[in-house]
């Protein structure tokens, strides 16, 4: 497959400030949702998606939690520093590890005020969890690379309880606003179950109990897997050759039950979230490269779909590769990193339908968005706009077909 000519500008469009949605709406499956199939465009509410999938369809979703990655200390002067989570470094770089850790940890961050902070000070927090005060230690442990170990007092206590305890829902710059007391909750999907993330599967947020409930009723099938999503979701591209953006590497982690359903299902595997779409399509070329015999690391680079390839297998063929290797390892559990970067031009292989949120003018995401609906994205997103759509992460839905 060839690398397409792209030109940004062809993916720009205006977004007003005042259709970005500040907050969420009181109930989650109130938000509107525009269905785009076979050219066409129909309005619902989101609480309408089980009478929209067929019967036989697969529903997958990113299960990832965030964690409130915004750390805030202060030092002995009074002056406060910002450390924002970012990846973990050591003494493991899978985050699922760090997450339950009960000994020192060390992240790469963005850290406000960094000037201030010098590089022999410890900083600290105390923290009451558990009727117990525990302290929090922060040190520079690469002031370059703002690497920052963090240690505490209590062996009994994981990582994950400290930054639950004292850190700040990490909401997207913008939304322009501080974090409340409501978003510790409602920018978290009801699936979420994997701390790790520092931005949420937005998609995942329409969700409530009652449509899962119908969905199930239905006897629409469903199945998770974990993105953890990063900071780099939000980084606009800024160069003249599209294909030269630095896309951001995510960790993700899918079970072998997961594989199997999706190798057994012969009908429509709906996405939920541009998070789960980048996974599921991670797997498959993971099932090639292991075909080709280009090694077992399931370590997925962007460019990896357009490496010139005389024929590829088709779906069935990769996933079997896949629980052939989770089997020669004797695991249940694939765990792999991915920077795929999904653009015009690319084929879908194992996703028919995605259900996701309005995305930002000339974003990664809106690439991704016009991969599957082609140049039917401005009549959709024009549309969305004449109607009265909210949009980004606390906007209004779509459901999708390619």
């Amino acid at each position: 497959m060839e690398i397409p000519s792209i030109d940004l500008k062809e993916f720009e469009y205006t977004l007003p400030e005042n259709r970005i949605a500040k907050f969420p709406l009181e109930k989650r499956d109130s938000s509107q949702l525009l269905e785009y199939r076979n050219g066409t465009i129909q309005h619902h509410n989101f609480f309408n998606l089980p009478g929209l999938l067929d019967a036989d369809s697969l529903l997958v979703y990113n299960n990832t939690k965030v964690i409130p990655a915004r750390l805030i200390f202060q030092r002995q002067t009074g002056a406060r520093v910002e450390v924002f989570l970012l990846q973990p470094t050591a003494p493991s770089r899978v985050i699922s590890e760090i997450m339950t850790s009960k000994k020192p940890v060390v992240w790469e961050t963005m850290i406000g005020n960094l000037k201030k902070w010098k590089e022999e000070e410890t900083l600290q927090g105390i923290i009451q969890l558990e009727a117990k005060e525990v302290i929090l230690n922060a040190r520079l442990a690469n002031k370059e690379l703002m690497q920052v170990e963090f240690s505490w007092n209590d062996s009994e206590i994981a990582f994950v309880d400290l930054v639950e305890a004292c850190g700040e829902t990490p909401l997207p710059p913008y939304l322009n606003r501080k974090a409340e007391e409501n978003d510790k909750s409602r920018y978290q999907t009801v699936y979420s179950e994997k701390e790790g993330a520092v931005a949420a599967p937005t998609a995942g947020l329409h969700f409530t109990e009652e449509v899962l409930a119908a969905l199930r009723k239905k006897g629409i099938q469903e199945a998770a897997l974990t993105l953890h999503v990063s900071a780099g979701t939000f980084q606009p591209i800024k160069v003249k050759a599209v294909e030269e953006h630095p896309m951001h590497s995510e960790q993700l982690e899918i079970k072998r039950e997961t594989i199997e359903k999706l190798l057994r299902h012969t009908g429509k595997i709906v996405a939920v979230g541009t998070t789960s779409v980048r996974t599921l399509e991670s797997m498959y070329w993971y099932g090639v490269q292991l075909i080709e015999n280009q090694g077992n690391r399931f370590e997925i680079e962007k460019l990896a779909p357009y490496a010139h390839r005389v024929s590829l297998p088709d779906r069935k063929e990769a996933l079997q590769a896949i629980l052939k290797e989770l089997d020669k390892n004797d695991s249940g559990i694939l765990f792999g990193t991915t920077s795929i970067f999904i653009f015009p031009g690319y084929t879908f292989q194992l996703v028919d339908g995605l259900i996701t949120n309005f995305h930002q003018p000339g974003s990664t995401l809106i690439l991704l968005i016009a991969s599957l609906v082609g140049s039917d994205w401005k009549k959709i997103y024009q549309e969305a706009l004449d109607s009265n759509y909210r949009f980004l992460s606390y906007g209004d839905s779509s459901l999708l077909w390619s």
